[in-house]
């Protein structure tokens, strides 16, 4: 598929997370992009409003399912709160899939970690969706998901739902609390020194405020995670998905195409400097 061109794609469902925060389900107009098209979890597609404009959006549906493609999109400026508006049956555009994904692939076996903070946690949802649909294949899963407040948790269901697998911890903290939280009050980077993690077959993947990465790496390191056990998702202002308007460049870097997705020690130098 060009990736200079979005192709057509028609609403088929708009599940609304909270006031703020809605998944969009699309499928194809022409049927034949859907065998076309491939992606892998962690990447994401430029989603295009017909005079409105373009934005970044991480795919949360499984790779298989291609027939439908999902995004999970926090209503934040001009084009996400017009794609909130959408209806059944409207048309947007769709070009990808960009970027480097979650290296799911090579860890098959091993115990994975999955850190997420704040409201941005779409690109989490693709790991442990494809995890628990393949749930022979992996280890150990422990999901730690934090928030500032209470209110701000989504996805109840789905934790309630993935809490129910096999061989998988749920751990969810809220800076503050409502009166009937059932879960953790503080950080999600308190939660790691909590774990009980086997170094030797742990990889931990993650996404959210950079502070809490850097607070979270610092506590993996205790618990004797080598850092090229660790994968982030960075979150940049991606304008093209191709590398060509520099919007996103870290260092030498473009996080559309180089990520969103890196190894730890791939971007360790950048990571450490304020500025990038």
């Amino acid at each position: 598929m060009d990736p200079y061109l979005p192709v057509e794609a028609e609403v088929v469902k708009c599940t609304h997370e909270s006031s703020s925060i809605f998944t969009l389900h699309v499928s194809f107009a022409e049927r034949h992009h859907h065998h076309l098209y491939s992606f892998y979890p962690g990447q994401f597609n430029m989603v295009y409003l017909y005079g409105v404009g373009e934005v970044a959006i991480s795919i949360v549906s499984d790779p298989e399912e291609t027939h439908i493609i999902s995004h999970t999109i926090r209503a934040l400026g001009r084009v996400t709160r017009a794609l909130q508006r959408l209806q059944p049956g409207d048309r947007i555009g769709i070009r990808g899939p960009f970027g480097r994904g979650w290296p799911l692939h090579k860890v098959q076996g091993k115990d994975i970690v999955v850190v997420t903070g704040g409201l941005g946690c779409a690109p989490t949802v693709s790991i442990i969706n494809y995890i628990l649909a393949r749930r022979n294949q992996y280890g150990n899963l422990k999901i730690l998901q934090g928030v500032k407040h209470s209110d701000d948790f989504i996805f109840r269901k789905q934790y309630e739902k993935w809490q129910q697998s096999p061989h998988t911890e749920i751990h969810i903290a809220a800076d503050q609390a409502g009166p009937k939280w059932p879960w953790n009050v503080g950080y999600v980077t308190d939660m790691i020194q909590t774990l009980e993690l086997n170094p030797d077959k742990t990889i931990c993947m993650m996404c959210g405020p950079e502070m809490m990465m850097h607070t979270a790496i610092s506590a993996l390191d205790r618990q004797g995670i080598p850092e090229q056990a660790i994968y982030l998702s960075m979150e940049r202002n991606m304008e093209c998905g191709i590398g060509h308007c520099g919007h996103c460049q870290y260092g030498g870097l473009f996080v559309c195409k180089d990520g969103p997705v890196f190894a730890y020690p791939e971007i360790k130098g950048l990571f450490r400097t304020a500025g990038f």
